[in-house]
């Protein structure tokens, strides 16, 4: 029976290098001379630091910039609220979403089973799996899920026949 795999990844390379090229020019910018601004990752959060909320404004654009030239989604980008850090310095957390959660999962399964096509999707750990007779009706489950909004990047994988 054919089936395909629903997955959000996030391509860690791809983040690191946008971080790298962010930092770089973080330290060649004119308004940036001086100060204690910077960005750093572990595992799936970024951390942002600078002097005021407009550096950090600043930072999250150029950074944001550098992911969507990279192929980046910034669906997979949750931006927190910024926090006093201490030192006069403020701090903002960034997460980034990989996987599906149980929600979206029921949303997903919920917007295939109104269309009505002959699919069946089944929730896997963080990811969906749906299978049909027909590669046609998979097609269009595709089609469907690319349509909605889930609020988080999806793939397409493991298409077999």
């Amino acid at each position: 029976m054919p089936s395909f795999d629903v997955v959000s990844e996030v391509d860690l390379q791809e983040v690191d290098n946008a971080l790298h090229t962010t930092r770089k020019e973080i330290g060649t910018r004119y308004d940036f001379k001086g100060s204690r601004a910077s960005i750093e990752r572990k595992e799936h959060e970024l951390t942002l630091l600078a002097e005021d909320e407009y550096k950090l404004g600043q930072m999250l654009d150029l950074f944001s910039a550098r992911l969507v030239k990279r192929g980046v989604d910034l669906k997979a980008l949750e931006v927190g609220r910024v926090q006093p850090a201490g030192g006069s310095l403020e701090r903002q957390v960034c997460v980034l979403k990989a996987g599906i959660a149980a929600d979206a999962g029921k949303q997903m399964v919920k917007v295939l089973k109104d269309m009505r096509l002959k699919v069946q999707a089944s929730l896997q750990g963080e990811q969906l799996r749906v299978t049909g007779k027909s590669r046609d009706d998979l097609q269009a489950a595709i089609a469907a899920l690319r349509g909605e909004d889930f609020g988080l990047p999806l793939q397409f994988s493991n298409f077999r026949d």
